[in-house]
């Protein structure tokens, strides 16, 4: 190494240190949005970049559109010039460390579709600059940043390690968890060489309260993701199998969890439903599987547990039928409310919501739906728009089957179990209701 570059990272670490550094963050989305804020709390004159143009006037207005996201927050650093939102991406020059934070969906084959990625890395590769840094924080398969985003950067005649730094550091986002957000999450970092490591710590370090732990290589950041959201996914995959076998067997899968999880070593509690939801337990996976392809194996135990979850839709569907079905009623005309569209409760994201398909099917079946969720006043299915209902007594007494899909805590389950005539509970809402009048059955 030499002198020079010696100082140069002298002078980017003393710029995080005393919050002199300009921070860049691309997309200001569930996770952008919350990272930019954190940062430009800490201290930092932060610029948000995005190409939708009503989320930036948004931000600059210090509109809220994040869920995590404090409001007050937000309205006070934009007041106080600390974050400001652009669709202009040459301001990137004025940056010294960007984090990219863009979409990485699946594509129809079930393959990583990465051109956000791709976009973002040419947009900051057309202004990079020495000693600037750049983080990959967007969920994707190991080997990303250094077979697609460092060759993008490169482009630009600057060397990674001596002109720039480049890292990895996954996002850990999980929509309104009320006791871990972007500030209190530990956070990995792998750079592609040593340097990159330590001055993308750094930042982190100087802005969040979790611990920073430092891995040897952006793929291994890039994996321990993956890991860390396969292992959910197998986890509930069994949970979900368990509960279809249960139900065969006549035997409450939430008594035997509840019963399971008083082991106090060995074993943690996952929980049956009516599907997966968010961006990344259902997603995140078939990024290996994908990877794994290159390598000429097959991720035979990913597969199955996606397998089993994403028919969980179906099941659910064949649950409330043989119910309608006992009852003499049939599904087609039958008037079925659902309550709960977002993916998860007390949330308005919907993003991979196995609501969606359960409703899918039921339209498909000429059920009469409506759908109540206090969270999404409303919601695209495909390409219509629906509106959601307000929660009444009328409703739940006029319905042939009411269907708890999302387990809100604003919902009033003893209502819900006072005027609906049958009821199937896909999240054992109504677990702690002592007394149900309806013909109630449970996942």
């Amino acid at each position: 190494m030499t002198t020079e570059t010696k100082v140069k990272q002298s002078v980017l670490l003393d710029k995080i240190q005393n919050r002199t550094a300009v921070i860049g963050v691309v997309g200001l989305g569930y996770v952008g949005l919350p990272l930019a804020v954190e940062k430009a709390k800490a201290g930092f004159r932060v610029i948000g970049f995005d190409v939708q143009e009503k989320r930036v006037n948004m931000v600059n207005d210090g509109v809220n559109f994040i869920g995590d996201v404090v409001d007050d927050d937000l309205q006070k650093i934009v007041n106080e010039g600390k974050l400001i939102a652009s669709v202009d991406y040459s301001k990137i020059k004025e940056v010294d460390a960007v984090m990219i934070c863009v979409p990485t969906p699946l594509d129809e084959y079930q393959q990583p579709n990465t051109s956000y990625v791709e976009s973002s890395a040419r947009s900051i590769a057309a202004h990079l600059h020495q000693d600037m840094l750049v983080v990959l924080e967007s969920t994707t398969y190991p080997g990303t940043t250094e077979e697609i985003v460092r060759p993008i950067l490169e482009s630009s005649g600057y060397e990674v390690g001596k002109d720039f730094y480049l890292a990895y550091s996954p996002e850990r986002v999980d929509p309104g968890n009320k006791v871990f957000k972007t500030k209190n999450t530990p956070k990995v970092v792998g750079g592609v060489t040593t340097k990159c490591t330590k001055i993308a710590a750094a930042l982190y370090r100087s802005v969040l309260e979790g611990d920073v732990h430092e891995v040897s290589s952006p793929a291994v950041a890039e994996m321990e993701k993956i890991l860390e959201n396969t292992f959910r996914n197998i986890n509930i995959g069994l949970a979900n199998e368990m509960a279809i076998l249960c139900h065969k067997m006549g035997i409450d899968v939430w008594e035997v969890i509840n019963a399971a999880k008083t082991k106090p070593y060995g074993f943690m509690a996952f929980y049956p439903g009516p599907g997966l939801g968010g961006h990344c337990i259902p997603i995140d996976p078939f990024y290996l599987t994908w990877k794994a392809r290159e390598y000429n194996y097959h991720t035979r135990l990913i597969e199955i547990a996606g397998e089993i979850n994403n028919s969980m839709p179906d099941f659910v569907l064949s649950r409330a039928m043989q119910m309608l079905n006992d009852a003499q009623k049939p599904l087609h005309g039958s008037k079925i409310t659902v309550l709960g569209v977002a993916y998860k409760k007390d949330i308005e994201d919907m993003r991979e919501s196995p609501v969606l398909p359960i409703l899918e099917l039921l339209e498909q079946n000429h059920a009469n739906v409506t759908v109540v969720d206090p969270h999404v006043p409303r919601f695209q299915l495909k390409g219509r728009t629906i509106e959601t209902t307000p929660l009444t007594p009328e409703l739940l007494s006029a319905s042939d089957l009411v269907l708890i899909t999302t387990d809100h805590t604003t919902f009033d389950y003893q209502m819900i179990a006072d005027h609906s005539p049958m009821i199937f509970d896909t999240r054992n809402a109504l677990a702690d209701v002592t007394k149900i009048k309806a013909i109630y059955e449970k996942l």
